[in-house]
């Protein structure tokens, strides 16, 4: 870790759909549909629901972790 590197506080991860913040349960989705205002429709797996992505960057397509109806996290 270089100096620039020593002052920034580690963002959180979330694995295994388990929210480190919070140690709730996270929600793994799909996102179908970018809405504009940093919302996205998703597929839960049982329907479709509109979130909140303002917090990660996220495209169709792409599997992401939600608390909350937030995006708090993109699946590689």
């Amino acid at each position: 870790m270089n100096e620039r590197d020593a002052d920034r506080v580690p963002v959180p991860e979330c694995h295994d759909g388990v929210c480190i913040t919070c140690s709730d349960t996270a929600l793994a989705v799909t996102v179908v549909e970018l809405l504009g205002d940093g919302l996205a429709m998703v597929d839960t797996g049982s329907g479709t629901e509109e979130v909140s992505v303002a917090l990660v960057s996220a495209g169709v397509g792409d599997r992401i972790l939600v608390h909350a109806k937030e995006a708090i996290a993109t699946l590689g």
